[in-house]
């Protein structure tokens, strides 16, 4: 990044911005990490002149200043369920409600800590679900990388062919109340309370 340059350049949280060095440290909205400052904030990278050193900092822009940040909790919609990932919709971070979904896509090898490979994506999501995830580090803008492979991440929400709300029955089933059928899902462990069925 050229410090001379008047361009404002756009950036989203992790996202590398510049060496860290003599002439570049990292100020707000910013951190430092091996030798390199890296963006906290989704916002606009600023660039102030401070005797000789140019502080780096990033300012959120007023309409939407929380973004996914990796490490995160997040709410999603599972929208497409292929068979090595599906797609999302994010609808919360922790508790905080967003004012625009952001797209998220969780992979074969991201739903669970154990056995990936027998990993079969339509038996632990189904398009619909309300899951919860935790955001991995970034790795390419405007898409999120998700993971459940927690024992507390997984299908929160899930409704039936007769669509009734379905009770967990293991960490593999969930069971429809009216119909008693049961489907397969990665069962998030949530503690019942702590759902919210609109």
């Amino acid at each position: 990044m050229d410090d001379q340059s008047q361009v404002e350049l756009t950036c989203v949280p992790g996202q590398r911005l510049c060496l860290a060095d003599k002439e570049h440290i990292s100020g707000c909205g910013t951190y430092e990490r091996q030798g390199y400052i890296y963006s906290t904030l989704a916002g606009m990278v600023k660039v102030a002149k401070q005797d000789k050193v140019s502080v780096i900092e990033v300012h959120t822009s007023n309409d939407q200043s929380i973004v996914p940040a990796p490490g995160d909790i997040v709410t999603a919609k599972v929208t497409v369920v292929g068979q090595r990932f599906c797609k999302c919709m994010i609808k919360c971070i922790g508790n905080t409600v967003l004012t625009r979904p952001y797209r998220g896509m969780l992979r074969k090898e991201d739903v669970r800590a154990t056995e990936k490979d027998s990993v079969e994506m339509i038996k632990c999501f189904r398009p619909g679900d309300i899951i919860l995830a935790r955001v991995l580090p970034i790795t390419e803008v405007r898409s999120y990388n998700l993971s459940t492979a927690e024992n507390e991440l997984g299908v929160v929400i899930a409704h039936s062919e007769a669509g009734v709300s379905m009770v967990p029955v293991s960490w593999t089933e969930m069971q429809c109340p009216k119909t008693y059928f049961k489907e397969p899902r990665k069962v998030a462990r949530v503690v019942p309370e702590s759902i919210e069925v609109e």
